[in-house]
């Protein structure tokens, strides 16, 4: 589907390919005011957008749909990219199509409880409370489905329902100074879509941390490791890691605002 000559009414294989040489040019240009350069240097820029949505094939998504959506990112990336930083703008542009086509995604495959499904996970909730006080512990699946005559699995599936999503941001430790969140304690033994991406903008960026950030960040975000190994490892204490690793990324933030 994505691999079709034509998307969005755009015949892809006659897209242009501007060299780095020639987008440092447009920027200049733009920024002197030609207004054409700007449209001329986001056609330029189109197999960016190509290459990142053949990325999101297979999940029953619209091409046309997922190639306007990154040109929008594509868009973004130019009208913000910082010319005084030592990137190109591939480097800068594919994690903002990205992102762009992932809200999209998120925004339009929201999962919505029915209506009955959440009256019976609020019923449960209330049978919940009512056996933890009459019993002195907490029930089981099977007595609260009991109590209100529904299969188990009703129950299972009701109150998954209803849970918040954990946020990776949430602490669940703090020694007076230093967080540790609970991305913190993931390991990542799958790279899915996201390691292409790494490749791409992490590069240039690892040249200009500290020896030890750098191995503090391929450890965790390349080897897989969690705060704890690495720490084992090196012999510092797991807060250490999480600072160092907290102040590189900051770091490379700091370089793709």
């Amino acid at each position: 589907m994505i691999s079709r000559v034509e998307i969005a009414n755009t015949n892809t294989s006659k897209l242009k390919v501007l060299t780095n040489k020639e987008n440092k040019e447009l920027f200049l240009k733009i920024k002197a005011g030609d207004k054409s350069a700007r449209e001329e240097l986001i056609n330029g820029n189109l197999r960016l957008v190509l290459s990142v949505i053949q990325r999101f094939g297979g999940r029953g998504e619209n091409a046309d749909d997922l190639f306007q959506i990154g040109c929008v990112g594509l868009i973004k990336a130019i009208d913000n990219f910082d010319v005084s930083l030592d990137i190109q703008l591939s480097t800068y542009a594919v994690p903002m199509i990205i992102g762009e086509i992932r809200r999209y995604l998120r925004d339009n495959n929201m999962v919505r409880v029915s209506r009955s499904v959440r009256d019976l996970a609020y019923r449960i909730l209330q049978a919940k409370e009512k056996l933890l006080k009459e019993k002195g512990k907490e029930p089981t699946v099977e007595e609260i489905a009991k109590e209100l005559q529904v299969e188990k699995e009703e129950v299972v599936m009701s109150l998954d329902a209803i849970q918040d999503p954990v946020s990776l941001q949430e602490p669940v430790y703090n020694d007076g100074s230093d967080s540790i969140y609970i991305m913190d304690q993931v390991k990542d033994k799958k790279n899915t879509d996201e390691q292409w991406t790494e490749n791409i903008t992490i590069a240039e960026a690892m040249k200009k941390l500290t020896e030890k950030e750098r191995m503090i960040i391929n450890k965790r975000f390349f080897l897989g490791k969690t705060q704890m190994e690495v720490a084992d490892e090196i012999g510092i204490s797991q807060a250490q890691v999480s600072r160092i690793e907290k102040s590189a990324i900051d770091h490379i933030r700091r370089l793709y605002k």
